[in-house]
């Protein structure tokens, strides 16, 4: 669930307190690695300041009990949060893991370790181990609500929809709040029920604090629910809240610019994602740059662009070579990056290995479709997106892709079926919509 994939999972349990880091003799212990100063204006919000206080208060105690490995999960959680905020995922979840392993040499059925273990193999797109631990954690405390949110995840990434669905269940049963809400709502989203995942997604941002970024990323989902149904004011709405309530927030600023791209105001888009690219390190924003400057008529740019997302994508894979614990599995992002560049021999090879990874999953079967179709091998490219399609999701993305393909596998009565099926004033990026308007254009438009 990649949303895409900074998870819902991926909240903080509300419980723990931030922490600091303390660099140690190496000949006793590995070095903690410590907390990056934010920069920007990212320095300028109120978090940031009390984030820094707390370290400062936790780097005595650590400094008096070296031991403490409540300290150490303290530290991972600022870690992780961390991660969330800056988008520095590479850093962040390598610190994060270097604590929660040394917790768990010392106790290897400390849940919250457990729990942090299963959170930063997901977000590093690690999802059959993420499970793993989350079960682990399962069976030390059957009875926490936040366990639960961790083995949806990792089953959603897996493929193996009816399981997420029944923790999803154990969850809501145990806390109806932010997290377990977030986590109906995409499921509901994901098997084409987008009233029921708004309805749900409206819940999640009810029953967070206003202003904090688990609130406000919530929100954005919601916001995005509504560009996927036509919903743009409603959407417009959230974005713009977004940022009232937690000032220069990256993902409010994508969303409107989503919002500029779809009215083919792509200076306006670009200024929007210009902004969010410079407050959080996510490779999705610069993708969106790639077509808005190539939209735009800045070819250059465009193609700038474009190196970069690949060579931090690669970058981050890459770190794993030399350290096991920070390996990013980037496949699927490599594959859409690689198509927009016409290299349609490296989008295949590193669609197959996300395929390979879950070969049940939704998006990875999507992703493989998409690259079968670009190569002009549309049989294969069908054999695919039937998979893509069987939760019934009525995304416009998937649905406008499911169309593109069965239209040149021949199949046009299946092909406009699906194309008929997205909201009036869905998001679809512009290339996109206007390759469908040329492939097969709607009655009446």
């Amino acid at each position: 669930m990649n949303k895409k994939l900074v998870y819902p999972a991926l909240i903080l349990i509300a419980c723990l307190v931030v922490g600091f880091v303390v660099i140690r003799d190496k000949k006793k212990e590995e070095s903690i690695l410590p907390i990056k100063e934010r920069t920007g204006r990212l320095a300028a919000q109120p978090d940031w300041t009390e984030t820094k206080n707390k370290a400062a208060e936790l780097y005595t105690k650590i400094q008096q009990q070296p031991t403490d490995e409540k300290l150490k999960l303290q530290l991972a959680a600022l870690y992780i949060q961390e991660a969330r905020v800056t988008g520095d995922h590479l850093y962040y979840d390598r610190a994060a893991m270097q604590l929660v392993d040394k917790t768990l040499q010392a106790d290897s059925v400390n849940f919250e370790a457990l729990c942090f273990k299963s959170m930063l193999y997901l977000s590093e797109h690690h999802f059959a181990d993420g499970l793993t631990y989350a079960q682990k954690a399962q069976k030390v405390n059957p009875y926490n609500s936040f366990v639960y949110g961790l083995m949806t995840d990792s089953y959603v990434e897996l493929g193996n929809y009816t399981a997420a669905v029944d923790a999803t269940d154990k969850m809501v049963s145990i806390r109806p709040d932010l997290r377990s809400y977030s986590r109906v709502s995409y499921l509901r989203e994901i098997h084409g029920d987008y009233p029921g995942a708004i309805e749900a997604m409206k819940m999640a941002v009810t029953a967070g604090y206003p202003g904090a970024e688990e609130t406000e990323w919530a929100r954005i989902q919601l916001g995005h629910l509504y560009e996927n149904t036509g919903m743009r004011k409603e959407a417009q709405r959230e974005y713009e809240l977004a940022l009232y309530e937690r000032p220069d927030y990256a993902y409010a600023y994508a969303g409107l610019g989503r919002l500029a791209e779809s009215n083919k105001d792509y200076k306006g888009a670009i200024a929007n994602f210009e902004k969010a690219d410079a407050l959080v390190v996510d490779y999705s924003f610069k993708d969106e740059l790639i077509d808005l400057y190539a939209l735009n008529g800045d070819k250059t740019k465009s193609e700038a662009a474009a190196k970069k997302v690949l060579d931090k994508l690669n970058g981050d894979a890459q770190a794993g070579t030399s350290d096991a614990s920070i390996g990013h599995y980037s496949d699927r992002e490599l594959a859409y990056v690689y198509v927009k560049t016409g290299d349609y021999a490296k989008a295949l090879e590193h669609a197959e290995m996300e395929y390979n990874r879950r070969p049940d999953n939704i998006d990875a079967n999507e992703t493989l479709a998409w690259v079968h179709y670009k190569k002009g091998d549309y049989k294969e490219a069908s054999k695919y997106i039937a998979v893509a399609l069987k939760t019934h999701s009525q995304n416009p993305t998937l649905l406008t892709h499911a169309a593109l393909i069965y239209q040149k596998a021949g199949d046009t009565a299946k092909a406009a079926e699906l194309s008929a099926k997205s909201a009036k004033d869905a998001y679809l990026s512009p290339v996109l919509a206007e390759e469908i308007s040329k492939e097969l254009p709607r009655k009446g438009a």
